[in-house]
């Protein structure tokens, strides 16, 4: 009888331990996503594509752009204030550290043509089609 009441226990601290790891998972992850800046996304009339990125908070020279493969990459550092620190919080609910958003681009897209501006707190990046992908207008004769 030990023997299955021990196993019915060992059963009991598994199933806890799972419960408290699967606890854990989703925590973490609500956490990232509540680091992600928030972006926009358009495909304008011209048929290029409009993508912003809200980084309050952050200077401009903390944000870094790059393409990587079929990537961009948009990485960002906010900075806590210096009259503040990490212990003077009593709530804080905005994101310090790094920042990074991921955007698959389609193979249309011109890596030699971006263009990038940040104004009040909001990236702003122009992206264009090859010319090859970009739509023809042919005349009719």
């Amino acid at each position: 009888m030990d023997i299955v009441k021990s196993a019915k226990n060992i059963g009991t601290e598994i199933e806890k331990g799972t419960q408290l790891v699967s606890k854990k998972v989703a925590e973490t992850f609500d956490n990232l996503a509540s680091h992600l800046p928030f972006a926009n996304l358009a495909k304008k009339e011209d048929s290029s594509f409009h993508v912003e990125v809200d980084l309050p908070g952050v200077k401009k020279e903390d944000v870094d752009i790059k393409i990587e493969d079929d990537m961009l990459v948009v990485t960002a550092v906010r900075h806590f204030k210096n009259e503040l620190s990490r212990e003077n919080y009593y709530v804080c609910e905005s994101s310090f550290g790094k920042l990074e958003r991921r955007f698959m681009l389609p193979e249309s897209v011109d890596t030699k043509k971006v263009d990038a501006s940040f104004e009040d707190g909001r990236l702003i990046i122009e992206l264009q089609k090859t010319q090859k992908a970009k739509p023809k207008t042919v005349k009719i004769k």
